[in-house]
């Protein structure tokens, strides 16, 4: 079962775009990582700009609108990422436990949606869509 960790760190809301964390909480997460690595359970993570630095596109009336950031009544946003493989809801609460979490940092834990998590009629839709993690040779 996929599990995607997003990390909500607190103060990133209003960080500036040039902001960056500090060494020592970097090394903190390393550590962090490196134990997920270790143990098999890591497919993928990346940390994340704040949203100052960010753009949203959205459709005004058929039409693309562009936003830079910051943007106005953001209350969470995610700053990073982690994508584990693990074999249970509860193993993947396990995993965020043992984040070295600031104060007011928090992490939501979503499962990944498998295909085989619907029924024919949905799977038929995504018929000839080629998995990008898995591509045909």
């Amino acid at each position: 079962m996929r599990f995607m960790m997003l990390m909500l760190p607190a103060g990133q809301c209003d960080a500036a775009p040039d902001a960056r964390p500090r060494a020592e909480a970097v090394e903190k997460m390393m550590r962090f990582n490196k134990t997920l690595q270790e143990a098999g359970v890591l497919l993928a993570l990346d940390g994340l700009h704040p949203p100052s630095a960010g753009v949203r596109v959205s459709s005004v009336n058929g039409k693309p609108k562009i936003v830079d950031g910051p943007f106005a009544e953001t209350r969470e946003v995610v700053g990073g990422y982690w994508m584990i493989d693990v074999t249970s809801r509860d193993d993947a609460i396990a995993w965020a436990s043992r984040c070295p979490l600031g104060p007011g940092d928090t992490i939501e834990i979503r499962q990944v949606f498998e295909m085989s998590d619907f029924p024919p009629e949905v799977r038929k839709a995504a018929d000839g869509f080629e998995d990008p993690r898995h591509p045909v040779a």
